[in-house]
């Protein structure tokens, strides 16, 4: 059989074997494989069918050769056994005649022989006598075998029957020498793997037969189905059984399991790294001049003229630890990231001026770093200008649930001055500080996986990013897969703009090389296969594209049917008009709150809905509800594009009674037990790959489908399991009655005895 290296064309393997390619096709048609062309390659299985048919086709019936071969050779014998008793004859005749010639001559008596003397006859003169004649000969009959067959198979026997002739000297010439049997080719036994569903037309294709003799076949099961519909595991491997074809389960590999190793990391293999930070705060308590005093601060004198470009985040040395900073434009820009599923930080510093005290997007920015779960540490800021008071802005934080550490609590809170460089360094330790409570760790010896930080397209340099690397390690030239756009790392520099070639786990830096500019917040991989990144690439585009058209976020229309199990949780979003109403609503809100259901408030300010809000809603998942407010055109456009929903209320009782009545319907209903009958285990048949099937008998009641089931033996539960395949035969059943026979298939348990007692029940609602 070829090799995986050979390749064979149709034609040419016809042309091999003296027949037409068309003979060739229709093998193949028979086995499933159409569509093939006189021009199409050969891959081993279609070869190995080809050769399979044509040797069972074109075998030589060696029995009827041989009894031919035997009749001519004993045929031969007789002619030769007949010419020599003439030639025999013919000498006793010439001897004759010369004795009475001898006679008539001499008078003399002839002298009388001893017995024991030896009678020389001279046959010098008998020349036609030919003793070779005598000796068997072997019949060459390879030239007997019709020349096609040995294109297929070729009989090599006469080497060995001359052998067998040379070793019967002494043996009975009379006896015939056994022949042997040819053997026949064993058929290949087919081999192929199901999916939990699969429709009768794939099914066919890997079974090598027509999707009509599979449809009769399902018809004689007792199930009418056509070609594009769907069959389970269980039915195909009964199919496949039936053609004397063996099923294993197929497990499914999706691309991103294929390309991305996510095993856990060995903790001897996991290495301390630095702590990722982002900034946030009000406009103008000081964000930017915070930031560029602590980079200022934290640079040696040699480099202090070294920052040429700003990419978005950087690293400053502290002793000889580092710290990365993301320059994020504020809690907008990072609430879009964590909409994305990007978790980037460990720990926000919320910069809260000393004279101004908290603001509304001081409040804003306290929310969301709360909502994405984060280390928050106060930096009061400004602590040099007239009226500055720490100690106020300290009494505001507890109204939002940061109560500082001198007070009792464990919020972090570091007065510092941008413009003196006061408290900077304090700052630095806190953050350290934190960072080491955190634990905080990577394994740098793995392809590299973090987040995309910013992009942009650069008319000189096509798409550039700037990403943070979260685990691994970067290096140059490596191929990488960041939503959709995929590309390989051409040009590679850091936050000084020095080219480098490797970054490892909480390092930034800028990339060239990507074929689109991927968006902020998307999580990039190193890979291995390009072909694979650009075909997941695709998988993503196409997905993206579905989302777009039918959303899955929360609203209080189908909150009931996206209730995950567990401790449940609804999200809202205030905003009104003034601020007492917001902190009534969420009063109120929060009392409707028990121990199934939790009203989680985000953020509860006055002032209008805002762009700011819907991002917020779309990372946490959560409902906008306003009091009075209405949102602009612009900020309704970004709801509908994000799938948020924004209510709007103008009496404060009925948005109350419209979030209790969403959350009875989050309320886990009350169920009572009803026993729907009892089977018997008369036999327990192993079914490869699929597990064991309790052949039952029903006592009392009914069996139905997917009920829940549990498993008693000598009266006690071992078990406890849902019904997942049960069958009358071959068929499906909806239900097996009393007295009736069947077979039962558990999801989980498999442990199944005969004797055991299957008792099925189902729990049923109980209206609160």
């Amino acid at each position: 059989m070829a090799t995986t290296s050979e390749k064979y064309r149709i034609n040419a393997l016809a042309k091999d074997f003296d027949i037409k390619s068309k003979d060739l096709i229709t093998i193949l048609d028979e086995a499933g494989y159409t569509g093939r062309t006189h021009m199409a390659v050969l891959d081993e299985e279609e070869l190995s069918i080809i050769f399979e048919t044509l040797t069972q086709n074109n075998q030589i019936d060696l029995t009827a050769f041989f009894k031919e071969y035997d009749d001519k050779k004993n045929a031969k014998k007789e002619e030769e056994r007949k010419k020599l008793e003439a030639a025999k004859a013919a000498a006793e005749e010439e001897k004759r005649k010369k004795r009475e010639a001898a006679g008539k001559t001499s008078e003399q008596p002839q002298k009388k022989r001893s017995r024991d003397e030896v009678r020389v006859v001279d046959t010098r003169g008998t020349s036609n006598v030919d003793l070779s004649r005598y000796d068997e000969k072997i019949l060459k009959y390879d030239s007997d075998v019709p020349e096609s067959h040995t294109n297929v198979q070729k009989i090599k026997k006469k080497n060995k029957f001359n052998e067998q002739q040379k070793g019967k000297k002494g043996a009975d010439k009379n006896q015939k020498t056994p022949v042997k049997q040819p053997q026949k080719p064993k058929p290949v036994q087919l081999k192929i793997t199901v999916p939990d569903y699969i429709t009768v037309n794939e099914l066919a294709l890997r079974m090598k037969i027509t999707a009509g003799d599979v449809v009769k076949k399902l018809f004689g099961m007792g199930m009418m189905v056509n070609v594009t519909e769907s069959i389970d595991y269980d039915t195909a491997y009964l199919v496949a059984d039936e053609f004397g074809i063996k099923v294993e389960k197929e497990v499914v590999v999706t691309l991103e399991e294929r390309l991305f190793d996510e095993t856990a990391d060995a903790e001897e293999k996991l290495k301390p790294r630095a702590p990722v930070i982002v900034v946030m705060g009000h406009v103008d308590h000081g964000k930017t001049s915070l930031l560029d005093a602590i980079r200022h601060t934290n640079v040696t004198a040699g480099e202090a003229g070294g920052i040429t470009q700003h990419i978005g985040a950087y690293r400053v040395n502290v002793g000889e630890r580092e710290i990365t900073f993301l320059d994020t434009p504020g809690h907008a820009a990072f609430t879009a990231m964590r909409a994305r599923g990007a978790d980037l930080t460990d720990i926000a510093v919320l910069v809260v001026a000393a004279d101004d005290g908290i603001m509304p997007q001081t409040v804003e920015a306290i929310n969301h770093a709360k909502a994405a779960g984060v280390t928050i540490i106060v930096a009061i800021n400004k602590i040099d200008r007239p009226g500055a008071d720490p100690e106020r802005v300290k009494t505001e934080l507890t109204k939002y649930d940061l109560l500082p550490e001198e007070w009792g609590g464990d919020t972090i809170c570091v007065p510092v001055s941008a413009v003196r460089g006061d408290g900077i360094k304090e700052l630095l330790d806190m953050i350290l500080l934190s960072a080491d409570m955190l634990e905080l760790k990577a394994n740098p010896e793995r392809p590299a996986k973090g987040t995309v930080v910013e992009a942009r397209l650069d008319k000189g340099r096509g798409a550039v990013a700037t990403l943070l690397v979260q685990n691994g390690t970067l290096h140059n030239g490596d191929i990488i897969i960041a939503g959709t756009a995929v590309g390989r790392v051409r040009v590679m520099t850091d936050d000084k703009g020095r080219k480098i070639n490797a970054a490892g786990p909480s390092v930034p830096v800028e990339i060239m090389g990507l074929a689109e500019v991927p968006e902020a917040g998307d999580v990039f991989n190193a890979v291995a296969d390009e072909r694979m990144a650009r075909e997941l690439a695709e998988q993503r585009r196409a997905k993206k594209k579905e989302e777009e058209q039918g959303g899955t976020k929360v609203s209080l229309d189908d909150l009931f049917s996206q209730i995950e199990s567990g401790v449940k949780s609804l999200n809202i979003i205030i905003k009104s008009d003034v601020q007492g109403s917001a902190e009534a609503v969420k009063a109120s809100l929060e009392k409707l709150s028990n121990d199934e259901v939790k009203v989680n408030v985000l953020h509860a300010v006055a002032g209008g809905i805002t762009e700011s809000d819907v991002m917020l809603a779309s990372a946490s998942n959560a409902i906008i509800i306003g009091f009075n407010v209405r949102p602009d055109k612009n900020t309704l456009d970004i709801a509908a594009r994000e799938k948020v929903e924004i209510r709007s209320y103008r009496i404060i009782y009925e948005c109350i009674e419209e979030i209790e009545a969403a959350l009875k319907g989050m309320l886990a209903p009350q169920y009572k037990e009803n026993i729907l009958g009892r089977a018997e285990v008369r036999n327990a048949i192993r079914v490869p790959s699929v597990g064991t099937i309790a052949g039952s008998y029903v006592l009392d009641g009914k069996i139905t489908r997917n009920a829940l089931v549990r498993v008693i033996r000598d009266s006690v539960v071992i078990s406890e399991d849902r019904i997942s395949s049960l069958k009358r035969f071959k068929d499906d059943a909806k239900e097996v009655l009393q007295s009736f026979e069947c077979g039962i298939g558990l999801e989980k348990f498999n442990d199944i005895k005969v004797g055991d007692i299957l008792e099925a029940y189902v729990m049923e609602e109980v209206e609160r």
